[in-house]
């Protein structure tokens, strides 16, 4: 290697936010600061300066934004993205020799030390500041030059070199020869709010009439006001695709069927359509156009369930047998996670011989759907699937459709869940259906806010799905359901609830220690009482209001957990950056008794000091509290309410000399 000048001597490392090297974008949304840090240093005792430089991608200029100092060699600059998409940013530091000759000149001018050399040196420096400056801030430094070097007072020689106004204008014009950059851009996926924030109501449409028929996409319609007044922003639908006949499963999962047993909305697939097409008894895509206008009017958006999978009917399998996987005999294989066998669905070969053809087809579903107006789409269980498919398939919906969201609803092994992350989903469920004590929960959600995993991995926190009836919930009663939202809802930016469900607290299990539901909605019709009134779904929507009053609550990164002396009792705090909301959580986990304890709230790190008052406000109950210093008493009965969110008031004395709390 053949160089003209020397390698630099400055040294980048370290820099987040960056996943595997770059080899996957970090995450964050439109509006949301962009932080970036990185390790940055040299030999010697030379002072360092840098840039951060970014853009969205694609763009031509270069925005660029000075590197602060942290402690340590570590660095921080900051920016915030304006639009959706891909943005990037470059790093880039050099020796600060102006920085480095003035620290120097400063020690030795207070130990009182002949500094003419030194004097002359800096004069050289800033006309060469001065021949990379133009108009007048370069003939400014060609007389700062002078006066440094030509003065006959040292003193004042000096001075003009320490003149922090100099140091400015210098800092403007740095000589970046001896610098250098970043290997590489790092890039960074910037998605629209819904991706960080929202609350999600699952509902199956076959339920949504009075029980004693098959539902339509026009009751859902008629749901909507129902789910709006519980706060909530996304309705996320199961399968609404045809179902096949062939081996169709019965009541709570049986082999035996009666002509009137629905089927699963996951057995995709019948002579009236596939993927493409709406069950006849739901309705037209002309209902369906009107359910995506009226869930709009009223604040909500539809998500889709995305499947691959097909009944024995399914159109593919007539048409394009070489899709699937095939026994010996010739047979197409049914679908199996032993012990359990679903014979009512077929499998795709994601490698097979026509492999181009069958993925070609699968980007047309979702391509097909969000032409409709669909923008998100919840994707039944992608880690059966290969993560170079999806890795794929998301970056080519992106591409036409920069604002979609894909949830990946896979409950598996921690490694396959964060590589589906990376690999592009926008959410992740998570393990937070199974954390139930104080300590799973700050294990687990430390890791998912703190660590890297921040970085890509957004959590929407379901706290039951039709899959998954927690034992938790089962044994618990009314206060376990009233535990789990609160949790939910407050320690995660996204979550959701399989409903009308939970609003029922429905908490029988098909049989003991399964995590079925008994008459489970994914194999027949259920009836529910709509109208009838409901102390806990008023519960729900004062959760859902007081997340979308406080911004504090609508982001993950933010979070932490604060002491608490009972080991039932999990506490923890979720603060804007300028700490003008301020929100702390109490939740009692023991959804059986009355718990008691004293909470410590770390008041240094709120702005506050620790003979400061102060107001805690419960968002849930109205009631208010005056709380003195960090150690204050909760007294937690799940009889009434199991939990406190509480947002921090701050005492102002006022210019008529009384005090009020903001």
């Amino acid at each position: 290697m053949t160089l003209d000048r020397p390698p630099s001597r400055v040294i980048i490392e370290g820099v987040a936010p960056e996943v595997d090297g770059g080899r996957f974008p970090a995450k964050r949304t439109v509006g949301e600061k962009i932080v970036v840090e990185a390790d940055i240093h040299t030999d010697g005792h030379d002072r360092i300066a840098g840039r951060l430089r970014f853009r969205a991608e694609g763009g031509q200029a270069w925005t660029d934004v000075p590197l602060q100092p942290l402690v340590n060699d570590r660095w921080r600059a900051s920016f915030v993205a304006t639009t959706i998409g891909f943005w990037e940013f470059m790093l880039e530091a050099w020796i600060d020799r102006f920085g480095s000759w003035r620290g120097d000149l400063a020690k030795k001018t207070d130990a009182g030390q002949d500094v003419t050399s030194e004097l002359l040196e800096g004069a050289a420096l800033v006309r060469e500041a001065a021949s990379r400056a133009q108009g007048d801030e370069r003939d400014w430094l060609l007389r700062q030059a002078e006066a440094i070097a030509r003065s006959d007072d040292a003193a004042l020689r000096a001075r003009a070199g320490l003149d922090p106004t100099l140091a400015e204008v210098v800092a403007r014009y740095p000589d970046r020869e001896s610098g250098v950059a970043y290997e590489r851009p790092v890039r960074v996926r910037v998605d629209r709010e819904r991706a960080r924030y929202g609350a999600w109501y699952e509902l199956f449409p076959r339920s949504a009439a009075d029980g004693e028929r098959h539902g339509t996409l026009e009751d859902i319609r008629r749901r909507l006001p129902y789910i709006a007044s519980m706060g909530f922003d996304v309705l996320y639908l199961p399968p609404i695709h045809p179902i096949g006949r062939a081996f169709r499963k019965g009541r709570n999962n049986s082999l035996e069927t009666g002509p009137e047993d629905p089927g699963s909305p996951w057995g995709i697939g019948s002579e009236a359509g596939g993927h493409k097409a709406i069950h006849p008894e739901l309705g037209t895509f002309e209902d369906f156009d009107a359910l995506l206008s009226a869930a709009a009017a009223q604040g909500i958006e539809v998500a889709m369930d995305v499947a691959f999978q097909c009944s024995p009917d399914h159109p593919y399998v007539r048409e394009h047998p070489e899709w699937f996987r095939h026994r010996p005999d010739g047979t197409i294989k049914y679908a199996e996670n032993p012990p359990k066998k679903y014979q009512d669905i077929y499998p795709l070969d994601f490698e097979c011989a026509d492999w181009r053809s069958l993925w070609n087809e699968l980007l047309s579903v979702v391509t097909f759907w969000a032409e409709r107006g669909v923008r998100i789409f919840r994707v039944d269980n992608p880690h059966t699937k290969p993560f170079r498919f999806w890795e794929w398939l998301i970056a080519e919906i992106q591409k036409r459709f920069p604002d979609a969201v894909f949830l990946a609803e896979a409950f598996t092994r921690p490694k396959v869940m964060r590589y589906l992350a990376k690999a592009g989903f926008t959410q992740s469920y998570t393990y937070f259906t199974w954390r139930n004590t104080k300590k799973q929960l700050i294990e687990y959600f430390t890791e998912l806010t703190q660590s890297e995993m921040r970085n890509y991995f957004r959590p929407n926190l379901f706290v039951n799905t039709p899959d998954i009836l927690p034992e938790y919930l089962q044994y618990g009663g009314p206060a376990a359901f009233q535990i789990r939202l609160v949790l939910a809802a407050t320690l995660g930016a996204t979550y959701g609830v399989y409903g009308p469900s939970y609003e029922n607290h429905e908490a029988r299990p098909v049989r003991p220690g399964s995590e079925e539901y008994l008459d489970s909605e994914k194999y027949q019709i259920r009836k529910w009482d709509w109208e009838a009134p409901n102390v806990f779904r008023e519960f729900i929507a004062r959760v859902n209001a007081v997340r979308r009053d406080n911004p504090a609550l609508q982001t993950n990164d933010r979070l932490r957990f604060y002491e608490s002396d009972n080991d039932r009792i999990v506490s923890y705090g979720k603060t804007t950056e300028d700490l003008s909301n301020i929100i702390i959580t109490a939740v009692n986990t023991d959804p059986h008794h009355v718990q008691t304890g004293w909470l410590y709230v770390p008041l240094e790190e709120l702005g506050m000091s620790e003979n400061d008052s102060y107001q805690v406000h419960d968002l849930i109950t109205d009631a208010r509290f005056l709380w003195h210093g960090s150690r204050n008493y909760v007294h937690l009965d799940p009889r009434s309410t199991s939990a406190h969110i509480l947002r921090l008031r701050k005492r102002v004395k006022s210019e008529r000399d009384f005090d009020y709390y903001f």
